[in-house]
Parts: C-alpha cells; sequence; structure tokens
C-alpha cells in the first residue's frame, strides 16, 4: 500500500460512511433508538459502534490505548454522532495524510480494550477500520429494511471509483 491508496481507502470509507448517514437521519428517534436484536440492538448502537472502533485505532496511534467504546447514550441522536464521526474523520485524514509512506509500515504497540499487550502494523489497521466499517454498515443495511425506511445508496467499492472518475 501506498499514501496514495490510503487516503483513497479513507475518501471510500467516509464517502459510504455518509451515505449511510444519509439515510439513517430519515429514522424517527424510537426507530433509531429501537432494539432490533443485531450484534448491536439498534442502528445508533450500530453506527455508534463502528465510529467508536475508528477512534480506538486513531486513539492508539497517537499515544492512548482506551478500554472501552463510546456509550450510545451518549449520542442523543443522529445529528450528535454524525459531528462527532465527522470530526474524527477529520483527525484520521490528517494523521494518514501527514503520516507519509514511510510511516505506512510503522509498528503501533497497545493494549487492547481488555488491556492485553498487542501490536500492529500502521496500514493493517487502517485497512482494519474501512473493513470493519463495510460489515457493520452491511448490518446497518439489513436494520434500515427491517425498519422499513429506505436503504442507502450504493455503497460498493466500485460504484465510489466510478462516481470518482465521473467527478475528476
Amino acid at each position: 500500500m501506498n499514501i496514495e491508496d490510503a487516503i483513497t481507502l479513507l475518501d471510500y470509507h467516509y464517502w459510504a460512511r455518509d451515505r449511510v448517514f444519509d439515510s439513517v437521519a430519515l429514522l424517527t428517534p424510537e426507530q433509531y433508538t429501537r432494539d432490533l436484536g443485531s450484534s448491536f440492538k439498534s442502528v445508533r448502537d450500530t453506527v455508534v459502534h463502528t465510529y467508536g472502533a475508528e477512534w480506538v485505532w486513531y486513539s492508539r496511534w497517537t499515544g492512548s490505548s482506551p478500554t472501552s467504546l463510546p456509550d450510545p447514550k451518549a449520542f442523543a441522536d443522529v445529528q450528535a454522532i454524525r459531528d462527532a464521526w465527522k470530526s474524527q474523520g477529520e483527525k484520521t485524514k490528517l494523521f494518514v495524510g501527514t503520516a507519509g509512506a514511510a510511516n505506512l509500515s510503522r509498528v503501533f504497540k497497545y493494549r487492547t480494550l481488555t488491556g492485553q499487550p498487542a501490536e500492529s502494523v500502521f496500514w493493517h489497521m487502517l485497512q482494519h477500520i474501512v473493513n470493519h466499517a463495510t460489515y457493520h454498515r452491511g448490518q446497518i443495511t439489513t436494520m434500515l429494511r427491517q425498519l422499513g425506511a429506505p436503504a442507502p445508496q450504493s455503497q460498493d467499492l466500485i460504484a465510489f471509483y466510478r462516481e470518482r472518475i465521473r467527478v475528476h
């Protein structure tokens, strides 16, 4: 992976995230927090988990190792988590953009959420963030369908590339 690939991967990640948010924003507060029996019970809990995972990895890159993910109840509504994730995304993109090509192979030492020592290569962690979010966006799409809400526009990577070509 090179730095351009890393930045493109993040661009895709936030493009797809925003497509999901456009659909999630249409939910009523009751729909947003309804227990649907998924891995994380509600759309809100799944969105917050996905954001929280990115926050944890960024925290590890910047020298701290959180011991828990953010509490979904800390985000009163869709806009609160959308704003938090937008801010986190700006920090993540800045970190990746300024890390430079040499740092893509850097090994970070950190502690897992349970306190166990671990280490990972930076670009592996970055790919994990995007892959992890893709998995949970799929869950959110299913949850939206269960709620009778409109599904997000396509989040496929190829759709991102096609759109990017049309814009440039």
